[in-house]
């Protein structure tokens, strides 16, 4: 194959992210051009709701998927957070890349730190992970909901819509925005997103020239830790309807694996830690969804329920 087309969404960060692994391809392959095809999906489309309510993060992937089924585009890059725990038939994921910085970001324009907020202010996040751990950490606090790209959210922070936003700082720091990051949210006390910060290359199934072409961009290390939190994710049906979080990291002993489920109203937060070998990352991530749900975890997540 002489030409290697990605497609991608048109969001600031994703063009990013499609760029540098364009640009990776080029440094390793030399007799190949590599091109981006840009498309809309409808998570990018549809703002004035929730994830949750109009079909979870797989909306960001539907129309890269189309593309690479009827071969208008070769592979699809991802954020790994964006990605449902289980693919669509015939694809596949063909390379995780190196990890950047996992943790959220509290960013404020007045406020260094969470606790500075002061009693009952207004704190912007979509997302029923980020909003179960805040509720933990400050009840007190009014979340309402914000969705858009980067920079839209970010406009809306310095119209004074909010006192303070949570992002991830992966994103941030790629775009070039890193000084806006006021303060980290640190593992383990408080836990990202399954899969956040790295970024995911998806392939047709079968497709072996391609899977060769992109196979050199895959991390070990960070595919390991993924693949622990993914299956944790996974045992506990997780999806962006739920509060789910997770992180793995590698220890000179193996792998250790955080994980969180949590109710988004009340802020209850259900927590559990493992370690295991670095040859079953899937192994732990079951072991640690096992101890949530011993620790009841079904209740929140609906599991067993009519």
């Amino acid at each position: 194959m002489k030409t290697l087309r990605i497609a991608t969404r048109q969001s600031a960060l994703a063009l990013w992210q499609a760029e540098h692994v364009a640009a990776r391809l080029r440094a390793i392959h030399a007799d190949l051009h590599v091109e981006l095809v840009p498309m809309t999906t409808r998570g990018d489309q549809i703002l004035d709701r929730p994830l949750a309510e109009i079909g979870g993060k797989g909306l960001f992937l539907k129309e890269l998927e189309v593309a690479l089924q009827e071969r208008r585009a070769d592979i699809a890059v991802h954020s790994l957070k964006d990605v449902p725990m289980t693919l669509e038939p015939g694809f596949s994921i063909g390379a995780v890349l190196e990890r950047a910085d996992p943790a959220d970001a509290f960013v404020s324009p007045r406020f260094a730190r969470l606790a500075e907020l002061p009693q009952g202010a207004r704190v912007g996040t979509s997302s029923l992970r980020r909003q179960a751990q805040l509720r933990a950490l400050r009840p007190d606090l009014h979340l309402t909901d914000l969705r858009g790209n980067v920079n839209t959210r970010l406009a809306k922070l310095d119209a004074g819509d909010y006192d303070a936003i949570v992002l991830a700082c992966a994103g941030l720091e790629r775009l070039g925005l890193g000084a806006r990051i006021a303060s980290r949210l640190d593992a383990p006390d408080w836990l990202c997103a399954v899969g956040q910060g790295a970024i995911a290359i998806e392939c047709r199934l079968g497709d072996d020239a391609i899977a060769a072409r992109v196979a050199p961009l895959d991390d070990a290390s960070t595919h390991r830790c993924t693949d622990a939190e993914r299956a944790m994710s996974l045992a506990l049906h997780g999806s962006c309807n739920v509060p789910i979080a997770g992180y793995a990291m590698e220890t000179d002993a193996g792998l250790a694996l955080w994980g969180l489920v949590g109710y988004a109203e009340r802020g209850t937060l259900i927590r559990a830690q493992a370690s295991g070998g670095r040859e079953a990352p899937q192994a732990l991530g079951q072991t640690v969804a096992a101890m949530l749900r011993e620790r009841g975890a079904d209740a929140v997540l609906g599991i067993g329920q009519p």
